[in-house]
């Protein structure tokens, strides 16, 4: 059997990872700027992480939610209280498509409606409903599509308030990414979001703040969403919230009411995963991770906004997009190969950078001078 071919892969094989490095087959040490898709929120082989994890598999790895499992009760209390919405609901999932199709179905439920309304740039997921929300009809298939999606311009104000006026009866819920990750590392405006509240608000929709990418502490918020002084309905995440083991949630509003069999998962909030999710957390606390994002994330926007020859940078704290013009283009490749450095993209040319939130000032600066030398 051969592995279905889906990922264009770089010719590069990890056999060993620590903190912000990885080390290849060869021996070859890489700075690790992308952390796999902002997965790495702590680090590589965390040592925390790792025991907690290894002392959880001694005990006991899986069993379903068919029994009680006190860690997800203590996952919630320390999420509850890092992120700061003590007095929400978490409902536990394995990825961020997961969370965002479990979102989208808990508003439909919510209100009985059926339409959503999402922004071009989006990027939610490829599992059903998730990527029909998706700006990329390439990876719809025929089977995804339907017309309960409407798809409006991100930051257009005006466009929202008339989608509201003439179809606000029909919508379920606004889905949307407080910083576009996919869609090239576009901010939502403050204005922007704060007007999805009052509208949501106004015809009882649900406002789903998708944190897969851009949560978690990432820009110095636990949420990027929070910047704009308004609180979503559901807060979905991934990504980052294991550090690299398949875990994810959405955290509810108290105004949803759950009932017996309304949402449901085999391996959701195992034993391992909570295992792993309350590390990263314990963590992000203890070695104040967030404040650390912010500061070297604003370190590293101020010097690359320095580069003439960079025609935007754009994101808050750890996500940030640095786009380049077409002459640019081979710079990520010769970032990876030529100095060892991974980053991510967004088409055309943007770089996305996803370190870990624990990055040194040290190898923000290891980033500097490999980046200088190859757009001088």
């Amino acid at each position: 059997m051969q592995l279905f071919d889906v990922y264009p892969l770089n010719d590069i094989e990890i056999t060993k990872a620590s903190g912000s490095n990885v080390w290849d087959a060869n021996e070859q040490k890489y700075l690790d700027l992308y952390g796999g898709h902002a997965v790495i929120s702590i680090g590589h082989t965390n040592p925390h992480y790792v025991s907690r994890l290894t002392d959880q598999l001694n005990k006991v790895g899986f069993y379903s939610n068919s029994v009680k499992i006190p860690l997800q009760t203590q996952l919630a209390e320390k999420l509850g209280q890092v992120s700061g919405k003590k007095d929400f609901q978490l409902f536990l999932v394995n990825s961020g498509a997961e969370a965002n199709e479990n979102a989208l179905k808990l508003a439909s439920f919510y209100n009985g409606r059926k339409k959503v309304i999402a922004f071009t740039g989006a990027f939610h997921g490829r599992t059903s409903l998730a990527v029909a929300v998706t700006d990329n009809p390439k990876i719809v298939a025929p089977v995804n599509q339907t017309e309960n999606v409407i798809f409006l311009p991100f930051n257009n104000e005006v466009a929202l308030e008339e989608t509201f006026k003439s179809q606000g009866d029909e919508i379920s819920a606004v889905i949307i990414e407080g910083i576009q990750g996919v869609g090239g590392i576009k901010e939502a405006s403050k204005s922007f979001l704060q007007k999805i509240r009052s509208l949501c608000d106004e015809y009882n929709a649900v406002y789903i703040a998708d944190s897969v990418q851009c949560g978690y502490g990432r820009t110095g918020l636990f949420y990027s969403h929070d910047y704009a002084g308004v609180e979503a309905d559901v807060y979905t995440m991934a990504k980052g919230m294991g550090n690299g083991f398949p875990v994810a949630g959405i955290s509810i509003a108290p105004k949803f009411k759950p009932w017996h069999g309304e949402l449901g998962t085999t391996f959701g909030g195992n034993h391992l995963a909570c295992a792993a999710a309350l590390a990263v957390l314990e963590v992000m606390e203890k070695d104040n991770l967030m404040k650390n994002a912010e500061e070297i994330g604003n370190y590293l926007i101020k010097e690359l906004k320095k580069f003439e020859q960079v025609i935007e940078v754009r994101g808050r704290g750890l996500m940030i997009g640095i786009e380049l013009p077409e002459a640019l283009a081979h710079v990520k490749r010769e970032l990876l190969f030529t100095h060892h450095i991974f980053t991510g993209e967004a088409k055309p040319n943007v770089i996305r950078l996803l370190p870990a939130l624990n990055l040194t000032k040290a190898h923000a600066d290891e980033f500097l001078v490999a980046f200088g030398k190859l757009v001088k």
